[in-house]
Formats: structure tokens, sequence, C-alpha cells
């Protein structure tokens, strides 16, 4: 795993309510400094939007804890998934995110420069992230919970440690 957070390039998309018709966004590419420079995140990754975990229990978790995460001093929390844009804005839309922010890896470029990358081809889904949580401060790494069981084609989807729990209970007592 690296210290920083590798610098890729995101190509995220945004509502601009000066374009007209069914589909009001327009694409806004989003470095890793804007995102991480200057800031304390907390980012946890996950294998896909609208999947039983994902959608369920584990970014409801973070979600519902929004405020929590403000008043230990976390600028952002982010939610990372090899999707793409659309993918993730609909997810975000169903799921009711307001707390965190949904941050497509559409070509999965940041989760294989975190030595996240695995395959999921047993479940049909191709290349994905492993499931993890990290808090990032000004770009340093400053924890990670990786879930147990990292390999290509997991036979399960482990969900113990990168919950919403753990990284509030790591936050408060460091």
């Amino acid at each position: 795993m690296p210290n920083t957070v590798p610098n890729v390039t995101f190509k995220t998309r945004v509502r601009n309510d000066a374009l007209e018709g069914p589909n009001p966004f327009e694409w806004k590419e989003l470095t890793t400094d804007e995102i991480f420079k200057g800031k304390k995140v907390v980012l946890f990754a996950l294998p896909g939007a609208f999947t039983p975990t994902c959608s369920s229990t584990h970014l409801p978790g973070y979600e519902d804890n929004g405020g929590e995460f403000k008043k230990l001093g976390i600028d952002k929390v982010i939610c990372l998934s090899v999707n793409d844009a659309f993918v993730m804005y609909q997810w975000g839309q169903h799921q009711g995110a307001k707390n965190v922010f949904l941050l497509p890896d559409g070509s999965g470029e940041f989760s294989r420069k975190m030595g996240m990358l695995v395959k999921k081809d047993n479940v049909g889904f191709g290349d994905r992230s492993w499931r993890y949580s990290m808090f990032v401060d000004n770009g340093e790494i400053k924890k990670m919970f990786i879930e147990p069981g990292f390999e290509d084609n997991c036979g399960s989807d482990p969900f113990e440690v990168s919950d919403a729990a753990t990284m509030l209970d790591y936050l408060k007592n460091n």
C-alpha cells in the first residue's frame, strides 16, 4: 500500500442548471489534489453500487454518521467504487446520499494504484475495488482498514473492519 494517495484524475458528472433538457449535467475532472490536499478525508471503497452489502449497510453506515465525522474534524467522507459516473450518481440518488460524496473510479485506476484492485469475475463483476476504508490527512494515508481475505475471485464478501463504526472508533481514539 502507498503512504500517500496516488495521483489520479477522476471523471465525474456535475449538475449545470444553465443546461437545458433532460440531462443538465456535464463532465468535471477531479484530481486527487483537489480532493485530498489540505483536507482530512475518510474514504471507503466497496465492490459496487446497488450491491446488497454496499447498499444495505456500508454506504448507509457512513451516511448516517456524517455529523459525527464532521464533529471529529473530517472535511469530507467519500465512497469510492469501480463504477462509472452515471451509475454512482443514480446510486447516490437512490440512497439519498447527502453526507457522503460518491466518487466513481470508472477505469479502476485509483484502485489499481492503491493495490486494491481485484478480479470479481466469479460474480460477473470484472475488476473491482476490494472493500477497505482509510483516513487521509492532506494526501497522506494515516490509517487503513482492509477487509480480510484479499484475493482475486474471493468466494465471500467480508465486511468486518471497513465499516463506519470502526473508523469512528479509530478517529475518536487517535
